[in-house]
């Protein structure tokens, strides 16, 4: 999934601890109140694919025990509304509004790889454009994601787009150099891989989705594709891509969108190994992920984890509205269906 920097590539190159546990326990602990905030009491949990689920993928396996301490997290992902106001505060310029840096970009990809045009490096971002036919391979991602010259997160459909009337839509076209920003500027960080997971289950113990294990009501649970993907979208959910906050009911934390919508930053490197090596090596206090990236289909690319899967999301394609669903993505990417939200330590003062 690192999309930016692959499709970019691809243009070039064509142009030349853990110990088992059948228990779910949780901590709690008193909290002052923060709007817009929900408070996660600190827990211990299986992390990783749920018992039955036939969709997981061996990244997310094996499952291993895992503690968190509580911590606030947004209810809601970060909005338009919430993330201009960021920018009216410290005139940040976020990763697709600038040129796309050259010298970056050779770093990771293979060793000779001429330089591109000088129009494939000017400000924009990647969209998803529908195919035409029916795609026999789905792993080619490439077919339906184009790189956009002024595609940003002000512009998420590109040049001559808006954000007006969304400012209660999630803010998207953000890189992870972006979401740090903004998680610097309130106050605020990203959560780990752990958190995340601990925080979207909602207090269900080895369940695939945060409402259980059943998909007869998958529209009234997420905003995802449904239909054949990536030719037709039913909309039997209500949306084609982003919907408003709040559309969906929230999972037992009162978190908002935490399953489909957008995909969501979170603090830690992606390793193809880790789960192995957490359960492994009994890693299982508040663990922050890999100390380095590794993922053997990517050498070029040290990858963050995000989470949640988002609008594209299809029941026969990925299913990634899972809970335990994981991706690894390029920390310079910006996409139209990736944005994030914060959180927040208890403070001891």
């Amino acid at each position: 999934m690192h999309k930016r920097l692959f499709l970019i590539g691809l243009f070039i190159t064509s142009l030349v601890g853990c110990k088992q546990s059948n228990q779910f326990e949780t901590i709690s602990t008193n909290r002052q109140q923060i709007p817009g905030m929900v408070w996660i009491s600190g827990g211990i949990y299986d992390m990783g694919a749920s018992d039955g689920d036939r969709m997981a993928l061996p990244h997310e396996k094996p499952k291993h025990t895992v503690k968190v301490d509580g911590f606030y997290m947004d209810e809601t992902e970060v909005t338009n509304a919430q993330f201009s106001k960021f920018i009216e505060a410290t005139n940040y310029i976020t990763t697709a509004e600038r040129p796309v840096d050259w010298d970056l970009i050779k770093q990771q990809l293979p060793p000779g790889t001429p330089k591109p045009q000088d129009s494939l490096l000017l400000p924009g971002s990647l969209l998803f454009k529908k195919t035409k036919e029916s795609v026999p391979n789905l792993y080619d991602f490439s077919q339906w994601w184009r790189w956009t010259n002024g595609a940003n997160w002000k512009q998420p459909e590109g040049k001559g787009s808006s954000i007006d009337e969304k400012d209660n839509h999630p803010v998207v076209h953000v890189s992870y150099e972006d979401a740090m920003a903004y998680c610097n500027w309130v106050g605020r960080r990203l959560p780990t891989e752990a958190e995340w997971e601990f925080a979207a289950r909602g207090g269900k113990r080895d369940k695939i989705y945060f409402w259980g294990d059943l998909t007869d009501k998958l529209s009234s649970y997420v905003n995802s594709w449904e239909g054949e993907f990536p030719v037709d979208n039913t909309q039997a959910d209500g949306f084609e891509k982003s919907a408003p906050i709040k559309t969906y009911p929230p999972n037992g934390y009162g978190l908002y969108e935490i399953s489909g919508n957008v995909w969501e930053w979170t603090s830690d490197w992606y390793s193809s190994q880790y789960y192995q090596y957490c359960k492994e090596n009994s890693i299982t206090n508040n663990p922050k992920g890999p100390n380095e990236a590794f993922n053997p289909n990517n050498p070029y690319i040290d990858e963050r984890v995000i989470r949640g899967g988002s609008f594209l999301c299809n029941a026969s394609y990925c299913a990634s509205y899972r809970v335990s669903s994981r991706m690894a993505t390029d920390p310079n990417t910006s996409l139209e269906h990736l944005g994030f939200r914060t959180v927040m330590d208890l403070k001891t003062e």
